[in-house]
């Protein structure tokens, strides 16, 4: 089956799929906050050699429907995109936003057969306990820089595009209202996923998650972050929250990556990679490259 584009409309909000094809068992990708499905285009083809491949846009991304954002409205969005599709048990591949919600999939399907969360477990803008080893007084400036930043991002999602700025963006990153054209997703969606405790921290729900996990943590900071070393305390707070899961339930594993948060794009062949061979050894398909 080659790669084609689908559109859902027997559910309460249009979803948007693209089907990368592949005959072997069902995988679905999950991209990140203000992402869309294009994210995968580079790793999509890659697991179709082994793996039945979709991705979808998420509620309010992309080219799929608008609606408030519930985390068990969106988890309801994925089950219909699985229902639609006869996918029946696929396995998650989520990166960010995407890796937190493969995570609550999981832990509400114990039939989910694996999941691959990559760099998808605590938000950058965190309580200043998750920056260990870093100067207090230093965690609160950064924090207050990188709050900054996002509160200028929130602000720019409610200002129209100017007519350059639509024309280098990808048709599925722009909606258009009253004549105006606004990037997706809106401010709204923005602020309501911003401070969610999902969001937030996606660590707590891990020991509920019955299937076989892999972790995918980054060691490099992401472009365009504030420095002082917060995305590196932050890292190494997950880190030391992880320890105890992953020592606790085996099944839960965790890697490195020398890469940002922005690894799908960085290294796709080295996520896919990743995600093949985890998939190999939890018995999940088989590689046929």
């Amino acid at each position: 089956m080659s790669q084609h584009d689908v559109t859902i409309t027997d559910h309460t909000i249009p979803l948007a799929v693209r089907d990368h094809g592949g005959d072997g068992p069902p995988v679905l990708l999950l991209h990140g906050l203000g992402g869309t499905l294009d994210a995968w285009q580079e790793v999509g083809p890659l697991l179709a050699d082994a793996y039945r491949v979709v991705a979808i846009d998420l509620r309010g991304h992309g080219l799929s429907g608008d609606a408030p954002w519930e985390w068990d409205c969106v988890l309801n969005d994925i089950e219909a995109v699985v229902d639609h599709l006869e996918l029946g048990a696929p396995a998650m591949v989520g990166h960010s936003l995407g890796g937190m919600l493969a995570t609550l999939w999981a832990a509400r399907h114990p039939e989910c057969p694996a999941i691959v969360n990559l760099d998808g477990l605590r938000s950058a803008e965190n309580d200043p306990e998750n920056y260990p080893g870093l100067d207090p007084l230093l965690v609160a400036e950064e924090l207050d820089k990188l709050k900054a930043m996002f509160d200028a991002q929130e602000a720019a999602m409610a200002q129209p595009l100017l007519p350059e700025q639509v024309a280098a963006l990808p048709p599925r990153a722009v909606s258009t209202s009253g004549g105006d054209s606004y990037l997706r997703p809106g401010p709204r969606l923005l602020a309501a996923v911003r401070y969610a405790p999902h969001f937030r921290d996606t660590i707590p729900s891990l020991p509920a998650v019955r299937c076989p996990a892999l972790v995918v943590l980054p060691t490099q900071d992401p472009p365009g972050m504030p420095g002082g070393g917060l995305m590196a305390a932050l890292r190494r707070g997950i880190r030391r929250d992880l320890r105890p899961i992953t020592e606790a339930h085996p099944h839960i594993r965790m890697v490195e990556l020398a890469a940002s948060h922005n690894m799908v794009q960085e290294k796709p062949g080295d996520v896919a990679h990743l995600i093949t061979t985890f998939f190999e050894r939890t018995g999940y398909g088989q590689h046929r490259r």
